[in-house]
């Protein structure tokens, strides 16, 4: 009985998605990578740092993520644009070049799930290999 109790257990702890209060996994990765960017995030017109462009995501997260059920649509709805006066979100990395945040982040997804599909690939690689020995 204690197995399938820890079978269960095991289970539900390696079920994808995110369990209530939660941060689904490519939506904190974009989050944690804003944070830690030495980029300047502009809202509304005014500068901001990396840093408090995190906190500004996590708090619109918490607030709106009944509308981002995916990644996308965390972008799409929430990051890409101030919900009060409407103004597009910036972000300038590099030389004072400012590009929509919506598309940094894009681009940004696009890199994390390129480099997940590796890492599968990689490890299919390895676990074929190793029972091509047996």
């Amino acid at each position: 009985m204690r197995v399938i109790v820890a079978c269960i257990l095991l289970l539900c702890l390696l079920q994808p998605g995110a369990r209530a209060g939660e941060i689904p996994t490519e939506i904190d990765y974009l989050m944690l990578t804003v944070g830690n960017s030495d980029c300047i995030f502009i809202r509304n017109g005014k500068r901001h740092t990396a840093k408090k462009a995190e906190d500004h995501l996590r708090g619109k997260y918490r607030r709106g993520k009944r509308h981002a059920p995916t990644s996308e649509q965390f972008i799409e709805n929430l990051a890409s644009k101030s919900s009060m006066s409407g103004k597009p979100y910036l972000i300038e990395c590099e030389s004072d070049k400012q590009i929509a945040f919506g598309l940094w982040l894009t681009q940004l997804l696009n890199e994390y799930r390129a480099s997940s599909n590796d890492l599968k690939t990689d490890d299919e690689f390895s676990i074929s290999s190793e029972t091509a020995g047996t």
